[in-house]
């Protein structure tokens, strides 16, 4: 390779870089100011490094089969920040290509504010609009705790969004307990690094959190705390003990003052509804005071049964989960009240039972009794394996199959739920912080006639957690439109 060609292409690259960088406080701006939220076909723009950005533009070209550029991009970001929006979900890689497509020589501000038509000129200022933060508290600080207290305090914005307020566990035995439970947020082994700044506040009993300050209540009991005390009002407690899972035992909750409604990260047993979001969170309604959000393997698959069953129709079928081990499970060989459960989890791949595929039918009641289901742990510490082996009504084949459900994951209202990766070298450290419920790896798509074999990965941490906030938004009335809207 010439001299010149491999100074064109650092050129070329530092330039990218130089862009990246300015996009950095648009991006801050838009969403702290005026509660928009932007994405790159549905990657997270939004406190991203400029290298985190570059990654995102260059993901299109594996799902669009064209390159997307900052260059590109730019000029939309540009754009919205002078149209004054209210809150809205912004895709800018789609919407640079839709102006690219089917802009038609009209000039990109003019485009966009035609498109984006219901919240242009829609901001109010936090004292004029009377908009308020919805106070959250979590139950329990465990695996799915922190990682939702990441996710709530990254997506504060500019204070109108949940707020999490506080956290509510047993009285540990050290003496530093407040600065062990900050040390666990601050560090994680599977996730890395929290994104910000922790402080301890010792005499007021806190985590300060990016700014957030998240008051550590000692509690044996849920109906024991009162939560006005510390100013914690109308809040909704995410429950992710899994200590109780009927309305009985979670409705200790409401008992508490200071909270209005109750959502379980666990499957919720008798009536109590259990919500995938995406799929069934019509079903809320503002009656709903204890919701679950059922389980990480049941949020994984259901939104892909659901579109492979609205198209193709779903005879029956089996689901295997390959799941990471968890601290249900022992360390080293010892008594566990579960079958096979007592052996170790870091040594031992460990057959067990999963109520996901007869979970999924509360979601999708049309699947009711049509899917048996299984379950072998294995010896990795996060990202698990939904393998669907279904007979449908109709016929089809690999690449017909591959390439709706490819569509689906980009433009359909399941973006959020279902991605899509058509990579041969991908394994399951690639899917670490995934906040997608379940990601349909196309290389393993298996399909002959009738029959179709399906492999889904999901972060049945991050993926589960984003979904649980999801619920919870809705709970608390935030939701934003979103733009492009879906178009399948």
């Amino acid at each position: 390779m010439s001299q010149d060609k491999l100074d064109a292409c650092f050129s070329d690259w530092t330039a990218k870089e130089n862009v990246a960088e300015a996009m950095i406080p648009l991006i801050g701006r838009l969403y702290r100011k005026y509660n928009v939220i932007t994405s790159i076909y549905g990657k997270a723009v939004i406190n991203q490094s400029v290298i985190g950005l570059l990654k995102a533009h260059r993901f299109v070209r594996q799902v669009e089969n064209r390159e997307l550029s900052v260059h590109e991009t730019m000029p939309v970001l540009l754009a919205l920040d002078k149209l004054n929006l209210g809150p809205a979900h912004i895709d800018i890689g789609k919407m640079a290509v839709r102006y690219s497509d089917h802009g038609s020589g009209k000039p990109l501000q003019d485009f966009l504010a035609e498109e984006l038509k219901d919240v242009v000129n829609r901001h109010k200022p936090r004292e004029e609009s009377g908009a308020a933060s919805k106070d959250v508290v979590l139950y329990g600080f465990g695996r799915i705790g922190r990682l939702l207290a990441r996710i709530l305090v990254e997506k504060a914005g500019g204070g109108d969004n949940l707020r999490l307020r506080a956290i509510v566990v047993r009285k540990g035995k050290a003496e530093n307990d407040i600065e062990k439970r900050a040390s666990l947020l601050r560090r994680d082994s599977v996730h890395g690094s929290f994104k910000g700044t922790i402080t301890i506040d010792e005499e007021n009993q806190g985590i300060i959190a990016n700014g957030n300050f998240i008051k550590v209540i000692y509690a044996s009991s849920p109906e024991s705390v009162d939560y006005t005390s510390y100013g914690i009002n109308n809040a909704i407690v995410i429950d992710n003990t899994g200590v109780w899972r009927d309305k009985d035992g979670l409705g200790q909750h409401l008992k508490a003052k200071g909270v209005s409604r109750v959502l379980l990260t666990a499957p919720g047993k008798g009536d109590i509804k259990n919500i995938v979001f995406g799929i069934n969170n019509e079903e809320i309604t503002a009656e709903d005071t204890i919701l679950s959000a059922a389980s990480c393997t049941t949020n994984a698959i259901t939104p892909v049964l659901k579109v492979i069953n609205d198209r193709y129709g779903i005879r029956d079928g089996h689901v295997e989960t390959v799941h990471a081990y968890t601290n249900d499970q022992n360390l080293i060989d010892n008594y566990h009240a579960g079958s096979r459960r007592g052996r170790s989890a870091g040594l031992n791949m460990v057959i067990t039972e999963t109520g996901a595929a007869k979970a999924v039918a509360k979601a999708l009641p049309e699947l009711a009794g049509k899917l048996s289901g299984n379950a072998i742990r294995v010896p990795i510490p996060n990202v698990s394996m939904a393998i669907l082996n279904l007979n449908l009504d109709k016929e089809t084949n690999v690449e017909e199959l591959n390439d709706y459900l490819r569509t689906i994951s980009l433009h359909s209202k399941y973006q959020k739920q279902i991605d899509f990766v058509n990579s041969p070298e991908v394994v399951s450290s690639d899917f670490v912080g995934s906040r997608h419920a379940g990601i349909v790896d196309a290389q393993a798509t298996i399909a002959s006639g009738h029959r179709i074999v399906l492999y889904v990965w999901y972060d049945n941490e991050a993926g589960y957690s984003a979904q649980v906030v999801r619920i919870v938004n809705q709970m608390a009335g935030v939701q934003y439109k979103v733009f492009p809207a879906a178009t399948v």
